[in-house]
């Protein structure tokens, strides 16, 4: 579980976060959601690490990690796997390496006998058993995001987060990507943070749901009650699509949303 309080971040003056709180569940999928420069990413940086907030908390099971010791902070940072907007694979390494480049870093015991094993294991629970030689050029973008989820967890991570995992997908692949990260987190019991804004993961995946506007926390809740808010930034963001406009006007007249 990872608890923040009172989130607070600025850059040059202008205020990004204004005083986040939220709890971020073990064995579920948080969705940070919003519109592009509400916020969300900078606060996935806060909470990862990459960016000190200027004011506030951030706990992982009950350890503190703002302003902590370094050391304290690494045990933490080992424990961390992270899937980046747009893979940020290594161009000079394959695949194996890619994934097991992770391991070399945070695993010194392991031998590479143990790390191979480990990668092959990785590769196969994300689909992608026989692409170990391919370099990350020879890769579609649904498998370049499969290979940054094999190396996110590699580490054996207790917390894993995901920045944009559907963007450049298309919307089969989007799918595929979302179920995956969906079953990973069940599976091996992790705490899940998406910064998102696409409705689809909403709908999928969306087991806890901030919704950010203006750098603030305007809603919580799961994907069963999202649409059915008085939140009106939120109801901006969820119907600016006309399929959700026929869908919610379905849903008030109690006809079938199946039949869209």
């Amino acid at each position: 579980m990872i608890e923040i309080h009172n989130i607070h971040k600025s850059f040059n003056g202008v205020q990004v976060l204004k005083g986040i709180d939220g709890v971020f569940e073990t064995g579920k999928t948080t969705l940070l959601l919003g519109a592009s420069g509400t916020g969300k990413s900078v606060l996935l940086q806060c909470i990862v690490g990459l960016v000190k907030p200027d004011l506030g908390s951030i706990t992982y099971d009950g350890k503190v990690f703002t302003n902590n010791r370094l050391d304290l902070k690494q045990e933490i940072r080992r424990k961390i796997g992270m899937l980046f907007q747009g893979s940020a694979l290594f161009d000079s390494m394959n695949v194996q390496e890619n994934v097991e480049f992770p391991l070399k870093m945070l695993t010194p015991d392991m031998t590479k006998e143990e790390r191979l094993d480990r990668v092959e294991f990785c590769l196969k629970r994300v689909g992608l058993e026989a692409a170990h030689k391919k370099m990350p050029s020879e890769l579609s973008g649904g498998m370049k995001k499969r290979v940054g989820i094999a190396r996110a967890i590699a580490p054996n991570c207790t917390y894993l987060f995901c920045d944009e995992p559907n963007s450049g997908l298309d919307p089969l692949t989007s799918i595929k990507i979302d179920e995956l990260i969906y079953e990973i987190t069940k599976e091996y019991n992790i705490t899940t943070i998406i910064v998102t804004h696409d409705m689809n993961s909403v709908i999928e995946i969306g087991d806890h749901i901030m919704f950010l506007h203006n750098g603030l926390k305007l809603w919580e809740g799961t994907k069963d009650n999202i649409m059915d808010t008085n939140v009106k930034e939120l109801n901006d963001f969820i119907f600016a699509n006309s399929l959700m406009r026929a869908a919610k006007r379905i849903e008030e007249e109690g006809g079938d949303i199946d039949k869209l």
